[in-house]
């Protein structure tokens, strides 16, 4: 019951969301095409419930894809990112094509951040309770590493430091937040995410 009140309010906040902001997801797209000079969309392969891949849809924030948007981490202040991306992050205006990911049930508006693969699919263990939840476009583990770029920028290897402190922590979190989910909880997280 709980799984299914929460998949409801997905569709229903997913479709209005779309509905209401697809004039403004329409404008992201173009300015980020004009300024990457290539599709305004930045489609990844992700890993989602039951550990099986889907292609999230973000706006492009980079000007290429080769080794930047590919990497396991994004570091605030590199030279990829587009003046309009770093815009558009700021500002999450690059997450709102993940609506589409949510209503077709492949993401959540709230729960686990999808990785790419190597990180949740060698989940092991009780940890692999994670993958029974879809990805979320935000979360606890997301709001507690709300400023994960601006963290990653001050330490010497930001990979290391993600694979050895970032990612571990995630897991604890994302691991409480499988046993204690609910709307209510959910709606408190959204609301955290749309103010902080």
């Amino acid at each position: 019951m709980k799984n299914m009140l929460k998949r409801l309010f997905d569709i229903v906040l997913a479709a209005t969301g779309l509905l209401a902001t697809s004039w403004l997801i329409a404008i992201c797209w173009l300015v980020a095409a004009i300024e990457t000079g290539s599709n305004g969309f930045f489609v990844q392969p992700r890993v989602g419930r039951h550990g099986k891949l889907f292609n999230i849809i973000k706006i492009k924030t980079m000007r290429n894809l080769g080794s930047a948007e590919r990497s396991s981490v994004s570091v605030k202040g590199m030279s990829e990112i587009t003046r309009s991306g770093a815009f558009f992050r700021k500002f999450k205006l690059d997450e709102l094509p993940q609506l589409w990911n949510v209503l077709l049930g492949q993401m959540s508006f709230v729960g686990p951040r999808p990785d790419v693969e190597g990180f949740a699919d060698q989940l092991e263990g009780k940890d692999r309770l994670i993958l029974e939840l879809r990805p979320g476009i935000t979360g606890p583990a997301s709001l507690s590493f709300r400023n994960e770029e601006e963290l990653l920028a001050t330490v010497d290897n930001p990979e290391e430091y993600n694979v050895a402190v970032i990612w571990p922590e995630k897991v604890r979190i994302n691991l409480e937040y499988y046993y204690s989910h609910n709307l209510l909880k959910d709606l408190g997280y959204l609301f955290r995410t749309i103010w902080s």
